[in-house]
């Protein structure tokens, strides 16, 4: 078996050669600045954190002295980055912008291509992460990252191969942002249409709240109807809790409040409520008035965040005659199934990547 790729650019010929990634790269890591120093922070100096890798901005910034007086380590436009803790371990970007960068990030410099160096992270990942991170517990480090083997390409190939992948990833940048502005648009609407007029109907009068006791682990990954939990579709059972319109709500967690819209069998878990309008009242409309309802009064618990249909049930919106009703919902709705459309495109594009990422990359 020779060492070359399953899919190949027709000019290139020869087998790859492998090498850890010490023999060809080097590493260093940062530190983080006392938080009880507030002389080390409000700088002028990104402080790059594991989760904003990929950002060209950061949340925090730190000063000269707080640099000097830290192990905090300064990274170029172009470094490699590589996400070594918590939740986005593994995650791989290339520096959009010059910072320091804590212990959690792992800097990584070389004379090979980068971007070829973070598609074959990225085409591995998983099963790095297998090895090194079993039942999702512990960290990579530099000793780890540095004894990791990859084939390489020669100069050229790899040249070509981070263009081509390069046109790829800005072609789902793009598409992410045609994603963000319709979803900005919607919310835009929805708030401008929604809000027209002195509220004057409660949500409680309007809606009737269910609750579930379903448990994720009852969930199967297949099934003949669906089941929601907080970050959308689960997994599947053999019976379903409704059939028909409803708001699906997010009732604790991080993502309290958070909103959708199902017409079809369906079954939630205990994170969620569903809501099913009363007779005569218009379901869709009301799931665009909550779309842009600010839930914040109506959360409780510190540890755990929560709301209660009891509490934010009986908060007055804005429910206009029956045709303009129709007539906002209808508009939104029709935006919705655009947006669908762009977000199966962007699915497609991610799957389409994986695949070629498998083919072209050893």
């Amino acid at each position: 078996m020779y060492d070359v790729p399953h899919l190949r650019f027709p000019e290139f010929g020869g087998e790859w050669r492998k090498y850890k990634l010490a023999e060809i790269c080097s590493f260093f890591s940062g530190g983080t600045p006392s938080s009880s120093k507030k002389e080390y922070y409000d700088g002028n100096i990104p402080f790059i954190r594991s989760g904003e890798l990929h950002m060209d901005k950061t949340e925090l910034f730190i000063t000269e002295v707080g640099l000097d007086n830290s192990a905090a380590k300064i990274v170029d436009v172009g470094d490699l980055l590589l996400a070594l803790y918590g939740a986005t371990s593994g995650d791989i970007a290339i520096s959009q912008i010059k910072g320091a960068i804590n212990q959690a990030i792992l800097c990584i410099r070389t004379t090979q291509n980068k971007k070829f160096i973070e598609s074959v992270w990225k085409k591995h990942v998983e099963k790095l992460l297998q090895t090194y991170l079993q039942g999702g517990q512990g960290n990579l480090s530099a000793d780890i990252v540095k004894n990791i083997s990859f084939y390489f390409a020669e100069s050229n190939e790899q040249i070509k191969l981070a263009k081509f992948i390069t046109l790829l990833d800005e072609r789902i940048a793009t598409q992410n942002k045609i994603i963000e502005k319709q979803q900005s648009l919607i919310k835009g609407l929805a708030a401008q249409l929604t809000q027209s007029g002195i509220p004057n109907v409660r949500l409680c009068d309007c809606l009737e709240c269910h609750s579930s006791t379903l448990q994720e682990d009852c969930v199967s990954a297949t099934g003949s109807y669906p089941v929601y939990g907080a970050t959308g579709l689960i997994g599947y059972t053999n019976n379903y809790a409704y059939n028909g319109e409803s708001i699906l709500i997010v009732k604790d967690g991080s993502s309290v409040g958070s909103l959708s819209y199902v017409n079809d069998h369906f079954s939630v878990i205990g994170t969620l409520n569903y809501l099913t309008a009363y007779e005569e009242h218009s379901i869709l409309y009301l799931y665009y008035a909550l779309m842009t309802f600010n839930f914040t009064p109506y959360i409780t618990g510190m540890a755990i965040p929560h709301i209660y249909f009891k509490d934010y049930g009986k908060a007055k919106l804005f429910y206009p005659s029956i045709e303009k009703r129709i007539r906002i919902a209808s508009l939104l709705h029709n935006i919705e199934q655009k947006l669908a459309v762009e977000q199966n495109l962007v699915k497609s594009l991610s799957v389409q990547k994986s695949y070629l990422l498998r083919m072209l990359f050893i």
